[in-house]
């Protein structure tokens, strides 16, 4: 009766081990870089879908995670040295694909956003015209189309970088640039700033972008990374991203934002 006692009692501290195995280890602290950018972050509010999520993943892993702000070019920079560990809402491409691996939790498209004075109609239209400037954030890529303009564009040099949204919104008001590429992210400030009165919207014809926690190849062990990825598809499977997302949008947006097929 002892013994098959004590054999429960092991099997349940074997259960109970492996299952604290299974999360990510936390044996040292992290860091996170966040990027000022619409809904995602804000530095005045301090709050946003970035700052939700990385809230829930400090919850979920038990880990010491240390949050920063930093531009999006920096962060790229420091995941690919291995100085910084994680950042959120990262897009993949061949060479990020190099230093970085992703955990998908949201897609979302990509639209010019173009100055109704400018009379351009869509985007071939703004590719053609000469005169027409396209504000892009530094170190920022889009969906294919809109990568493709932005490349041919920086060729004819008219292409005008800054670090964040707010540089771009006050170029478009005073007509330095055309047009700049937005996501929904981006959509209240359009309101508040009245710039919506003044501008158009053209869609790019791509399908949506994943977009995921960035974890450092240099920083974090791939048997490391597979436990995050795990803790974000947990997030999503159990509607946690749902959640986070319908604190800043409509619920059928939100709903077309996390429901998507990940690639492997």
């Amino acid at each position: 009766m002892i013994r098959n006692w004590l054999g429960g009692v092991l099997l349940m501290i074997c259960c109970v081990s492996n299952v604290f195995a299974a999360g990510p280890d936390c044996s040292r602290p992290f860091t996170l870089g966040l990027h000022d950018h619409g809904l995602l972050y804000s530095l005045d509010t301090d709050s946003g879908i970035d700052k939700d999520f990385a809230d829930e993943l400090i919850r979920r892993s038990g880990c010491q995670i240390k949050l920063s702000l930093m531009s999006r070019a920096r962060i790229w920079k420091l995941i690919e040295s291995g100085a910084l560990d994680f950042s959120l809402s990262g897009i993949a491409n061949d060479e990020r694909n190099q230093y970085a691996s992703f955990a998908w939790y949201f897609s979302n498209k990509y639209y010019l956003l173009v100055r109704k004075d400018a009379g351009i109609h869509d985007v071939a239209e703004f590719e053609q015209d000469d005169h027409a400037q396209l504000g892009v954030i530094r170190s920022f890529r889009y969906s294919d189309s809109a990568n493709q303009l932005v490349d041919k564009l920086t060729a004819e040099n008219r292409i005008s970088q800054a670090g964040g949204l707010e540089p771009l919104y006050q170029a478009l008001i005073l007509r330095h640039i055309q047009g700049m590429i937005i996501e929904p992210f981006d959509y209240p400030a359009l309101e508040e700033k009245k710039i919506r009165d003044v501008t158009t919207i053209i869609e790019f014809n791509d399908p949506s972008v994943p977009h995921g926690l960035i974890m450092s190849k240099k920083a974090l062990p791939e048997a490391e990374r597979k436990k995050w990825q795990a803790l974000v598809d947990e997030m999503r499977a159990d509607g946690t991203v749902r959640r986070i997302f319908e604190k800043y949008f409509r619920p059928e947006l939100a709903d077309a934002m996390v429901n998507f097929k990940a690639s492997p």
